[in-house]
């Protein structure tokens, strides 16, 4: 991959979470907007508009690290572990949905495991859509490592939010999250095929 494939990587995946994350808060946290529209004030409705947009940069700047640092990791395993890096995967996989349910389940007082169960059930779904259309259009073998970032890698990239007091945010930040890794996942090999 040359420079300017990277920048153009590296742009595009930038605007996607600036806008997502712009669109998202504008439902995830739309009474920080009605506050601004009553009375009208324009330069908190531009500090809103802004903060969210740097937000979603962020977002999208964490979500090309974690990108990056994969793809380093994948060749680590691949060249450490062999044949037996699949099934490594696939482990971690397992636990990280198990991670996202109990774990976080547990840290919560008082409240249902349902809304964790649903979380990680959505996030796995969208990993499998996600994994299957790269295999498809790549090879088979593609399936569990673009499975293993979706799914695991994402979840990485989430903790931040995750921790945090507020679940507005842990809402803001997967959405951009997911779409941003599975944008890069999918442009890849479009950027590196030879023509």
């Amino acid at each position: 991959m040359n420079s300017r494939k990277w920048v153009r990587l590296f742009l595009t995946t930038l605007v996607i979470g600036g806008v997502l994350t712009l669109l998202s808060s504008f439902i995830i946290k739309s009474d920080s907007y009605a506050e601004v529209f009553q009375p009208f004030q324009m330069f908190e409705l531009l500090g809103l508009l802004l903060f969210f947009s740097g937000l979603g940069f962020i977002f999208s700047v964490i979500s090309q690290m974690g990108f990056f640092a994969y793809l380093t990791i994948h060749q680590f395993g691949r060249g450490i572990f062999k044949g037996s890096w699949t099934s490594i995967q696939l482990f971690l996989i397992a636990f990280t949905i198990f991670d996202l349910i109990y774990f976080r389940y547990q840290a919560a007082e008082d409240s249902s495991i349902w809304p964790y169960i649903f979380t990680a059930l959505g996030l796995l779904l969208v990993s499998l859509v996600i994994a299957y259309l790269k295999a498809k259009e790549t090879n088979k073998q593609a399936f569990v490592p673009a499975l293993f970032f979706m799914v695991v890698v994402t979840s990485v990239e989430w903790v931040p939010a995750l921790r945090a007091a507020s679940s507005d945010y842990v809402w803001l930040m997967i959405i951009p999250l997911v779409v941003c890794n599975a944008y890069q996942l999918m442009l890849l090999h479009r950027l590196t095929a030879e023509k």
